[in-house]
């Protein structure tokens, strides 16, 4: 009989939240986490799930609820969830981090100021989630964690629209989606992908160090691809 879906789907935010966990406490480092990461996202069976935490003590209890888990970025029903919320930011700074609640929909409106919002521990609705965004001669800032999907539509005129997230491997419709819209004038808008507890220092530098190890794996590759050529001939 198919492995439950939904106890798959539990199973791996559990594991992803502990991958996090061992994160922030230093058990695991940068890259060891994204490679578990990759693969929690691409497993297809509990099994697979729980070899990624097997060596991490405590080892997770066994899925008894199918309750979604609520860990970062989770799709979680809050009846005191609004549906439509506006923000407006004029020459001012406005932070939002940590573990906040998301509105279905978020008109943005952001005019000579700056703006971050941080979803890594956001708690989001099931299916989209909307911003709206109208960026004037101002910067606005999204932090995404590495799961979360994201559709970026928004347009740019004398400004600046910069994504350097990391898209998720494959779709799940257990993962909330969150979409951006509207246009930036004059302005900047940046959308980053950053692990559990890492400073935008962490992020360039981990970022770097990835660029680096992709350039060998390729001169690698060459060079592999001449000594082939060579010998063939």
């Amino acid at each position: 009989m198919a492995e439950s879906l939904v106890a798959l789907r539990d199973r791996r935010h559990q594991v992803i939240a502990r991958l996090s966990e061992c994160f922030a406490t230093d058990v695991l480092e940068v890259d060891e986490l994204e490679r578990r990461l990759d693969l929690a996202h691409a497993a297809r069976t509990v099994a697979e799930l729980e070899e990624l935490v097997a060596d991490l003590a405590p080892v997770l209890a066994p899925v008894t609820t199918t309750a979604l888990a609520p860990v970062a970025s989770t799709a979680i029903e809050d009846p005191s969830r609004a549906e439509r919320k506006k923000l407006r930011v004029v020459m001012s700074h406005i932070e939002r981090k940590g573990r906040w609640t998301v509105p279905r929909t978020l008109e943005l409106r952001v005019l000579w100021g700056n703006t971050e919002l941080d979803f890594r521990d956001a708690s989001l609705a099931p299916g989209t989630t909307t911003i709206d965004v109208r960026v004037l001669m101002g910067n606005l800032e999204i932090i995404l964690p590495p799961h979360l999907a994201v559709d970026v539509d928004v347009s740019s005129f004398m400004g600046s629209v910069e994504e350097r997230h990391r898209v998720p491997p494959d779709a799940d419709p257990a993962r909330p989606l969150l979409r951006l819209t509207g246009a930036v004038r004059l302005g900047n808008l940046e959308i980053t992908t950053r692990l559990p507890g890492e400073t935008a220092g962490d992020a360039s530098r981990r970022e770097r160090r990835e660029r680096k190890q992709l350039r060998k794996a390729q001169q690698r590759e060459l060079a592999a691809g001449k000594d082939g050529d060579e010998r063939d001939d």
